[in-house]
């Protein structure tokens, strides 16, 4: 699997860990963050492996080994992915390098 791969594999799991969720009164919050999240993961599948975003996930130590554990951004990223409820793709995945540095 290739890294752009494994993160948008990674932000769809999320967002069908939001669509799993119920929320009385949640004024539809964990749908608004799935569709955000599946936006996320059609943005980051299209991207090349070199594109420079994919590089900076990998320089904070986000993948795991070539053919290993996928697409891991450690604690911090994970929160940031779990309220994430909306924006561009691009600021989501431009926001997880910093996050993921400060918990390496």
């Amino acid at each position: 699997m290739s890294r752009s791969e494994s993160l948008a594999a990674y932000f769809r799991a999320q967002a069908r860990r939001r669509l799993d969720r119920v929320e009385s009164n949640d004024a539809g919050r964990n749908a608004r963050s799935a569709l955000a999240l599946l936006d996320a993961a059609a943005y980051a599948a299209a991207l090349p492996d070199d594109d420079p975003l994919i590089e900076r996930l990998a320089k904070a130590g986000c993948f795991g080994a070539p053919g290993g554990d996928g697409f891991d951004p450690g604690p911090e990223g994970t929160r940031l992915v779990r309220l994430w409820e909306g924006g561009e793709p691009r600021e989501l995945i431009l926001a997880l390098p910093s996050v993921a540095a400060t918990t390496a």
